[in-house]
C-alpha cells in the first residue's frame, strides 16, 4: 500500500509541533494512580475475541499487581450504554471481568461517554486522591482509551499510555494492531503546555512507593 502524502504531512507536523519529550520525571516521586477503563465481562468475552487477548489481560493483571504492591491507587472506569444505569436489575457483562476485578475499597466510577471524565466523578476521586500522574490500560484503544487520555491533559493530569495494555478489535478498514500502533504514536504528540502523554510498555512501567 503506497503512502497517502496528506497523512505523511499531517505526521510530520504533529512531530514538528508537539510537545518536546519529558522523559521519566512523568513518574519519579509524583502520585501516580492506575485507571482500568471499561475491562468489562460484555466486552473481554465478545464472541469477536480482543487483539492478542490473553496478553491483554495478562498486561492488566500485572499492572494493577504491581500498582497494590507500591500502593498506588488502583481506580476502575465502568461504561453505561443508553438506557442503563449502575444498579440496574438485569444488565449483563457490565461487570469488571473477574480477572482484572477490583478489591473491596478500590473505586468503581461509572461513566456513559468516551471520556471517563465527562459527566463522571473520575476528576474528584483522583484529586481526593492527590493524584498527578495517570497510568492507563483498558479498552477500546481508539475509543474511550483514546478519549480519556486527552481529556487527562485538560484536567491537568499527566498520562502514561500502557502501550500493550489496551486493546480493540478491526474496524473501519483497519486491523486491531494498525489501530493500536496508531494511538500509541499519537497521543504522546499531543500538543500541551502544561501535561504530556508518554507511551510506555507494560514491563517499563514503574509504580513508586506511595
Amino acid at each position: 500500500m503506497s503512502k497517502n502524502p496528506v497523512c505523511s504531512q499531517i505526521v510530520k507536523l504533529a512531530r514538528t509541533h508537539g510537545p518536546e519529550p519529558r522523559g521519566i520525571n512523568l513518574v519519579n516521586h509524583r502520585k501516580q494512580a492506575l485507571v482500568i477503563v471499561d475491562t468489562q465481562v460484555r466486552y473481554v468475552e465478545d464472541v469477536n475475541p480482543l487483539h492478542k487477548q490473553d496478553q491483554f489481560i495478562t498486561n492488566v493483571q500485572s499492572l494493577i499487581g504491581r500498582a497494590r504492591a507500591a500502593g498506588a491507587p488502583v481506580v476502575f472506569v465502568q461504561h453505561f450504554r443508553d438506557g442503563e444505569a449502575p444498579g440496574q436489575i438485569g444488565l449483563e457483562g457490565i461487570e469488571v471481568h473477574p480477572a482484572i476485578a477490583p478489591q473491596d475499597g478500590e473505586p468503581v466510577i461509572p461513566k456513559r461517554a468516551s471520556d471517563s471524565f465527562y459527566q463522571s466523578d473520575l476528576g474528584a476521586v483522583l484529586r481526593d486522591l492527590k493524584v498527578e500522574v495517570l497510568v492507563i490500560a483498558g479498552l477500546q484503544s481508539e475509543l474511550c482509551i483514546d478519549s480519556t487520555c486527552r481529556s487527562a491533559l485538560s484536567h491537568g493530569f499527566d498520562v502514561v499510555l500502557v502501550s500493550d495494555a489496551h486493546s480493540t478489535w478491526d474496524s473501519h478498514g483497519l486491523t486491531a494492531r494498525q489501530i493500536i500502533d496508531h494511538t500509541n504514536a499519537v497521543l504522546p504528540e499531543l500538543a500541551h503546555p502544561d501535561q504530556a502523554i508518554v507511551a510506555k510498555s507494560t514491563d517499563k512501567v514503574v509504580f513508586t512507593a506511595q
